[in-house]
């Protein structure tokens, strides 16, 4: 990417644009533009298109989105759906009708089937039933990967998709109802140590395997891609997306110990299997954007000690 280029970051205060943001700045881009929600509904059409048009931006790097674990996936369904689809679909059309040159569409993992077979390929979206807790905002994700797909076979726009699997990092949600699990785990061992409980809930029972990204890792694998892949590329592979993980599985119950030595907790764990688990298994095949070059560097234990020490810092628990 040209260093002068005006980059438009669409959601830039939550963890991942933020990373993102910090990213762009240190490899020396100077030319960001990026507006609260306050000053910008990405929800309103007309208010997108006239951003657009005032500032034309060279490039966009689509990260806003309404986001949370299973609980407030299953419990917010039609608001997932709705505002998921609606911001995604006003920043890429806008980014089409004002002649932007390159887009990055971020995705989720949850856009694959529940039986996907592990490690899951990108050739597998849409081959068979989604996870039911968080459908409605994996439907919305696939439509915005499906969309810059179209956008690019109709119109022959620049516009490409990446699918991170579970992130985690520097600026998380770590509110428990709507929080995911790492940073709820986080959160749950660190009030645990404070209140000198006896136990910590976990939601579920423990046993489903995932796979973490920090989101540093995921930010180096963005610019990776809006600096090394087109649309061209990407759909000359036949495929819609890349996938980007770290290669690390771990299951809920050893990520929860994980967590609660590095905290500190003494305590001990219960596991609440009337929650749902999910799916049993979440391991991204990121063979394709290793072979061009990108691969991840924060290990999981390092960066949890990081991530812990932010939240000790800010002690953001909203």
């Amino acid at each position: 990417m040209d260093k002068n280029s005006k980059i438009y970051i669409a959601g830039h205060s939550g963890m991942v644009g933020s990373a993102i943001v910090r990213k762009l700045k240190n490899d020396g881009f100077n030319k960001l533009i990026f507006h609260s929600h306050a000053d910008l509904d990405l929800l309103i059409q007309s208010d997108v298109n006239t951003f657009f048009k005032r500032e034309k931006p060279d490039i966009v790097i689509l990260a806003a989105a309404k986001v949370g674990g299973i609980n407030a996936n299953n419990t917010y369904r039609g608001q997932f759906l709705y505002e998921n689809l609606t911001i995604q679909n006003n920043v890429i059309h806008a980014a089409h009708e004002f002649k932007v040159k390159k887009l990055l569409f971020l995705g989720s993992a949850c856009i694959y089937p529940k039986e996907a077979i592990q490690p899951i390929k990108e050739e597998y979206l849409l081959s068979n039933y989604l996870e039911s807790t968080n459908e409605p905002y994996a439907i919305a994700k696939i439509a915005g990967i499906k969309l810059c797909e179209n956008y690019y076979n109709q119109y022959g726009d620049n516009f490409i998709s990446i699918m991170p699997n579970n992130l985690y990092g520097p600026n998380d949600n770590f509110n428990l109802q709507t929080s995911h699990v790492l940073p709820a785990l986080l959160r749950k061992f660190h009030e645990g140590k404070q209140l000198n409980s006896n136990f910590v809930e976990i939601w579920g029972t423990g046993s489903p395997l995932r796979e973490f990204l920090h989101v540093d890792d995921m930010a180096n694998a963005c610019l990776f891609m809006m600096s090394n892949i087109s649309a061209k590329d990407l759909y000359g592979m036949k495929i819609s997306h890349l996938n980007v993980g770290s290669n690390e599985e771990i299951s809920i119950k050893e990520l929860a110990l994980l967590i609660k030595k590095i905290v500190g907790f003494s305590g001990e764990l219960v596991f609440n299997n009337k929650y749902p688990d999910g799916m049993l298994r979440k391991l991204l095949d990121a063979k394709k954007i290793i072979n061009l070059g990108w691969v991840s560097k924060i290990k999981l234990k390092d960066g949890i000690k990081s991530v812990y020490q932010w939240y000790l810092d800010n002690m953001r628990t909203d």
